[in-house]
């Protein structure tokens, strides 16, 4: 019965659209309208409110840390479950018509939650790539690839299939990323 309770609960709390919710609160906008039409951080930065934009980041990483670590201290043998569904849910909303946004600071959240070592290691990954080229979607398709092989070569445990479907969870849902960023019309991201 507590499977299922932390499969609904995961999901449903990683299903709040954020992005969504504060620029129709703040700015009386519909997400889904501006940028690429996602309701993540990224998209809601290209409000052009940069207090949205950060503020979704925050909120969308705190919706995975809250139930993860509940799970992790109660239920440590249903983290990945957890951490899985956080991610389904912020990917594909129930109230959205399950069109969310692209799961990476979720995903930031996950990460710190399993392994704060591999939560740090794709921030550094994540910063070089977006310092030396501009683009949110390839430092995170980047930073997403980094974290199995980082787990493999440092910690060698059987977890790397969990991140590695994760990458292709990320490969996915940065699908058009890519192949605007295979034909250079890709736009690049401020994020200060």
């Amino acid at each position: 019965m507590e499977i299922i309770s932390i499969i609904i609960i995961s999901y449903l709390l990683g299903s709040i659209p954020f992005g969504f919710l504060l620029t129709k609160i703040f700015l009386k906008k519909d997400i889904r309208k501006i940028g690429s039409g996602n309701t993540g951080a990224t998209n809601a930065l290209r409000t052009g409110n940069k207090i949205i934009g950060y503020s979704t980041l925050t909120l969308d990483i705190l919706k995975a840390v809250i139930p993860i670590l509940y799970v992790k201290f109660y239920f440590p043998e249903y983290i990945f479950i957890s951490s899985l569904l956080v991610f389904l849910g912020h990917v594909f909303p129930v109230w959205l018509k399950f069109k969310g946004g692209k799961g990476v600071a979720t995903y930031i959240g996950i990460l710190f939650c399993i392994n704060i070592y591999l939560g740090i290691s794709f921030g550094i990954v994540w910063l070089i790539i977006f310092f030396i080229f501009q683009y949110s979607s390839l430092s995170s398709l980047i930073g997403s690839i980094s974290v199995p092989i980082i787990n493999f070569l440092i910690f060698n445990d059987s977890v790397v299939f969990f991140f590695i479907i994760m990458f292709v969870l990320i490969f996915y849902t940065h699908r058009e990323n890519i192949k605007r960023l295979l034909n250079r019309t890709e736009s690049k991201t401020k994020i200060y």
